[in-house]
């Protein structure tokens, strides 16, 4: 057994493995298209980005949609006792909050990006095959609040990844439980 590992580990499900990982690269990608875009000047790349922004949104939706009931209909792994007797009260809280408001934000993030894109007038057709419904009727003002409040909630979500990673990572290098392999890919 190597350094680290704890034979107590449950393991999260292919299904549930892959859609962590596949949210996670498309949030980072995603994310970092939405800031870089956002200091481009208007050219027919900066649309293109726009609207590849826009389809990863609602993928994100999707996946998410997804992650929720497959959790729900798939009780994930409880963590060790050993894990979560060593852990002080307030980690306990924090490992709850984050998962709870990083799922909120998995949703969050991307509703009010289409809301914003309604209230622009701007329509999203998904991957310019499927017209999807406007959220909101366009109104200039509201199209203000909502590109505001996108923009905070996705540096929020992108500020839970962090503490997730950290923490992640806490646990492989300093505490060396094993903790990191209930969602590692492969075996």
């Amino acid at each position: 057994m190597k350094t680290g590992q704890n034979p107590t580990i449950q393991r999260y499900g292919t299904v549930a493995i892959v859609l962590h990982w596949v949210l996670a690269i498309a949030i980072l990608t995603a994310f970092v298209v939405g800031v870089t875009v956002d200091d481009l000047p208007l050219s027919p790349s900066k649309i293109k980005l726009i609207n590849w922004h826009k389809w990863a949104g609602v993928g994100i939706l999707f996946l998410s949609v997804l992650r929720l009931v497959w959790r729900i209909t798939h009780r994930p792994p409880t963590l060790p006792s050993s894990i979560e007797q060593a852990m002080p009260g307030w980690q306990r809280v924090a490992y709850h909050g984050v998962h709870h408001l990083m799922y909120l934000l998995f949703f969050a993030v991307p509703l009010l990006g289409w809301a914003y894109s309604s209230a622009k007038g701007y329509p999203i057709v998904w991957f310019g095959v499927l017209p999807l419904p406007d959220l909101v009727a366009p109104n200039k003002e509201l199209a203000e609040v909502l590109i505001e409040a996108h923009g905070a909630a996705a540096f929020g979500l992108i500020g839970l990844v962090g503490l997730h990673v950290a923490a992640a990572l806490k646990h492989q290098f300093i505490d060396k439980d094993g903790l990191l392999d209930r969602m590692r890919p492969g075996r």
